[in-house]
């Protein structure tokens, strides 16, 4: 079973304080994928919604808000979008924000993240593969430009690869690594990330296990290309109707 997250109440107090009304917050990162290290931060994203009169000018400020914090060991990375531009990014296949509309870690929720979620499906195309492709290809590159290799961009290299994969396969989003491998069951993956939890950001690999894990990564990526020929997937998403309705009436509440 996989366990549960605690949430630092810092990081709910972080959320209960950002300038702007909040449609979610919830947890990425580590966190979410299930592999955090006692030294990991938080990585808290979302989205906001702007006043309308913030709209209505010559130029339109804090369509991103982030905000740093570092207190006595406890980091926090907090990033959210208007909604609008959360909406544009869900429609050009970025697997990133949908993993962050769907994180089971709720800090805060409303009913439009409920309505928004549903929207969702209908920005998921068989083309996210190349999200995670490329998603990939960045981690495998800091993975091979350090020495000693250091585990954490392996574990981040190994799960985007199988959610690419699982998404493929059902339609869904599914961001947390040790959820997806008691589908994949590959026996290397729990020894990773328990080294992973058990030590620090810094955790390292050998040389020798380094060419088993490029050759096992190879094989995924291989795999993901050719599951994202056959998916059954659309081309391109359907969303962005019902999107931009929802977005006017989330703008311009009923009176």
């Amino acid at each position: 079973m996989i366990p549960s997250v605690a949430i630092d109440p810092r990081v709910a107090a972080a959320a209960a304080s950002h300038p702007y009304p909040l449609v979610f917050a919830t947890v990425s990162g580590a966190h979410l994928y299930g592999f955090p290290s006692p030294d990991s931060d938080w990585d808290l994203r979302g989205t906001h919604l702007l006043p309308l009169p913030a709209l209505l000018g010559l130029r339109v400020d804090d369509e991103t808000v982030s905000v740093e914090r570092k207190t006595d060991g406890f980091e926090l990375d907090l990033v959210t979008h208007d909604l609008k531009k959360f909406i544009a990014m869900m429609l050009k296949r970025n697997g990133y924000v949908l993993e962050q509309l769907y994180s089971p870690i709720v800090v805060l929720t409303t009913p439009l993240h409920e309505e928004l979620k549903a929207l969702g499906a209908g920005c998921i195309t068989r083309h996210h593969a190349r999200h995670y492709m490329g998603f990939f290809e960045t981690q495998w590159t800091l993975f091979n430009k350090e020495s000693p290799r250091r585990i954490k961009p392996l574990l981040y290299a190994y799960r985007v690869l199988l959610t690419g994969l699982h998404l493929m396969r059902t339609g869904r989003i599914e961001a947390n690594l040790r959820t997806l491998n008691t589908e994949r069951r590959l026996p290397w993956i729990d020894d990773l990330v328990a080294r992973k939890v058990g030590s620090k950001e810094e955790a390292t690999l050998t040389d020798g296990d380094a060419d088993f894990h490029e050759r096992e990564c190879r094989r995924l990526l291989a795999e993901l290309e050719a599951s994202s020929l056959a998916s059954t997937l659309p081309d391109e998403p359907s969303a962005w109707a019902a999107l931009n309705d929802f977005l006017v009436r989330a703008r311009l509440p009923a009176r």
